[in-house]
């Protein structure tokens, strides 16, 4: 198993190591669904996740996809980020950036439906009210992607 270049982290870990230390089982199906996450960079929902692993004819069924993501949400590896179309996409955290638990904006393009992680932008601060707990923060930006022809005039991406 070859080691994956966007980790280079500690001795160039593999999936399997990865999974290792974060004290997780490396079955098949969560290596398969963590070198994804390493290969298309950007937050997936759990119906392209199905869609890419039966397109390279992995096999995975609905809830057993559901409980993988469920345990890398548990384990810090990717967090949650809901798009305006309602979808649930799920971000892996940039892992230079430990601790990182989804602590930067998001675009969304409103055409195609990616979603891309901001991970070198800080969400703005906001006061909440005193004795008001954040469980957690989302900021997220809507527009074209440069993929749907999005043009940027003054700053505001037109179609």
């Amino acid at each position: 198993m070859r080691p994956i270049p966007w980790l280079m982290r500690k001795n160039d870990l593999t999936s399997r190591e990865f999974l290792r230390e974060k004290g997780m089982k490396a079955t098949a199906l969560r290596r398969q669904v963590l070198e994804l996450f390493f290969e298309k960079q950007e937050p997936l929902s759990h119906s392209e996740i199905l869609k890419d692993l039966a397109s390279s004819g992995r096999k995975a069924d609905r809830v057993t996809l559901y409980r993988v993501l469920s345990a890398f949400s548990d384990a810090e590896i990717v967090h949650e980020v809901q798009g305006v179309d309602g979808v649930v996409r799920f971000c892996m955290h940039k892992i230079s950036l430990d601790g990182c638990r989804g602590n930067h904006p998001h675009f969304h393009c409103r055409k195609c439906g990616r979603m891309i992680c901001l991970h070198d932008q800080a969400l703005p601060r906001v006061e909440v009210p005193k004795g008001a707990v954040v469980e957690s923060k989302q900021f997220l930006i809507l527009g074209l992607c440069p993929q749907c022809g999005g043009e940027a005039v003054d700053g505001v991406i037109r179609e």
